[in-house]
């Protein structure tokens, strides 16, 4: 798939073009921040925002310029407003509005989980213990105690669109452990 046409499919809605933007610029976005601030964590959670914030903004992207640097261009932001409020002492997280997120559905399984669902517990169990933390509990809750979206969201006091970006590297980190086990 084009990113022209992801981004087509992603402004009306379409779960796999989402997957695809993901997955064409993750490196790039938490390879800049890793290069401006030089913590894995901090990266991976400027990433998760950025996508999350320009995935509910999507429908504001100008085919005119980049989507690379409309994404850098909100990941930067994110990083200032980040360094504003630790400046000003405000611990609070970085929260969208309050406005209704938009569900970014498809029933029909991807490719990680059907790999995910091949897998037997005791093997699974084995393999989400190599994700970081935060991607452990995010699968736990979706998965296991099969909470909605926004239970999660509450749950973990995140904005919605971040747990579905976190979900959705989680999957993908979580097939790619799998895949590598089977290749051997």
């Amino acid at each position: 798939m084009e990113i022209e046409e992801a981004i087509k499919r992603a402004k009306a809605n379409d779960q796999k073009a989402f997957n695809h933007l993901l997955n064409s610029y993750w490196d790039y976005v938490y390879g800049f921040q890793l290069k401006r601030i030089q913590n894995e964590n901090d990266a991976e959670d400027i990433t998760i925002q950025t996508f999350s914030k320009a995935f509910d903004k999507i429908q504001s992207f100008d085919e005119k310029y980049a989507f690379k640097t409309w994404l850098i261009a909100i990941s930067k932001n994110i990083h200032i407003d980040l360094l504003r409020k630790e400046k000003h002492s405000i611990t609070q997280n970085i929260s969208e509005n309050h406005k209704k997120a938009y569900q970014i559905l498809d029933e029909s399984p991807s490719a990680e989980d059907k790999l995910i669902t091949e897998q037997h517990l005791a093997k699974l169990l084995r393999d989400i213990k190599l994700l970081k933390p935060h991607y452990q509990e995010v699968i736990n809750l979706r998965y296991f105690q099969e909470l909605s979206y926004k239970e999660i969201s509450e749950e973990l006091n995140e904005p919605m669109n971040n747990v579905k970006v976190k979900l959705l590297r989680a999957k993908k980190l979580l097939a790619e452990i799998i895949q590598e086990k089977n290749d051997f």
